[in-house]
C-alpha cells in the first residue's frame, strides 16, 4: 500500500472520531470536546505528511 493511501486512511479514521466526539460535545459532553480537539490535532499532523508524500509521488 502506498504511503499516501496509508495517510489517507489514518486521516479518515481521525475525522470519523472527530465527527462522533463533536456531536457528543454539542450535546453537552465537555470531555468529548477534548477528544475532538485531539483528533483534529492528529489530522493536522497527518495532513503535513500527506502533502509531502503526495508531492514526492509516494
Amino acid at each position: 500500500m502506498s504511503k499516501t493511501k496509508q495517510l489517507f486512511d489514518q486521516i479518515k479514521a481521525h475525522y470519523e472520531t472527530f465527527e462522533a466526539e463533536h456531536e457528543k460535545n454539542m450535546n453537552g459532553n465537555k470531555a468529548a470536546g477534548s477528544r475532538a480537539r485531539k483528533a483534529v490535532g492528529e489530522i493536522k499532523k497527518l495532513v503535513t505528511d500527506y502533502r509531502k508524500a503526495s508531492v514526492a509521488g509516494e
